[in-house]
């Protein structure tokens, strides 16, 4: 009986959130501005396999609104496509690496780069500095998930030492040791997590996480990196 009235005041909350998200929604300015675009993002299929997620948390974003339309500057592309990639696990070969920015977002095992246990991260070198609008991560979407110290972060240092800019952070208690965050946790799905990068200028892209709510393992399927060539 506990069960069923927790598992209603869950739902209850969410209706609450969305029908909340949907009352204040307002046009986004940026559609209006002249000098900015919407930005197509390829999006794979989805796959309709796998039970319902099993996870709730006060920091999960219960909103089930869908993402809205992706606008950034004009002449924004997607620049990290076939990008050299480097990860903490240095027992994934360097050709399973190229798997992050391959452009193949499949959700089939043949898709996925899978790295061990623990706080981990892949970096993506987009080969100079660039100024990034948006970063879309794809940990898995064959069924729902939820990533733990979700940390994105970017800089112009390869050793991610000096001029640091943290991105997204939903590490809500510091297991990371990264710093304590703010962002909800969510709920992986084919539309993958948008980021916003907000113009900052940087070359170097690192995204960790620490094991999810299936297994402990870090995957990914693929990270899209968004933004104009820096002047």
């Amino acid at each position: 009986m506990k069960n069923s009235i927790l598992l209603l005041a869950l739902v209850a909350a969410a209706v609450a959130v969305s029908g909340l998200a949907y009352a204040q929604d307002e046009p986004d300015p940026k559609a209006s501005d002249p000098n900015m675009a919407e930005v197509k993002i390829s999006l794979p299929d989805a796959s309709f396999s796998g039970t319902p997620l099993d996870y709730w948390s006060e920091h999960l974003d219960l909103s089930i609104k869908p993402r809205g339309p992706f606008y950034a500057p004009k002449g924004t592309t997607l620049l990290s496509l076939n990008k050299p990639v480097a990860c903490s696990d240095k027992s994934v070969p360097a050709e399973k690496l190229k798997m992050v920015t391959d452009g193949d977002k499949k959700f089939d095992e043949a898709s996925v780069l899978v790295l061990k246990p623990g706080v981990q991260y892949v970096q993506i070198d987009l080969g100079k500095p660039q100024k990034l609008f948006g970063i879309v991560i794809w940990h898995f979407h064959e069924y729902e998930r939820v990533y733990f110290d979700v940390v994105v972060q970017v800089s112009n240092d390869p050793n991610f030492k000096e001029g640091v800019t943290t991105l997204l952070n939903n590490d809500y208690d510091n297991s990371a040791a990264l710093g304590q965050g703010k962002d909800k946790e969510f709920i992986e799905k084919e539309t993958g997590r948008l980021v916003d990068a907000k113009g900052t200028e940087a070359r170097y892209v690192r995204l960790y996480s620490n094991g999810n709510t299936t297994d402990d393992m870090n995957t990914y399927v693929e990270v899209d990196v968004y933004g104009l060539a820096a002047e």
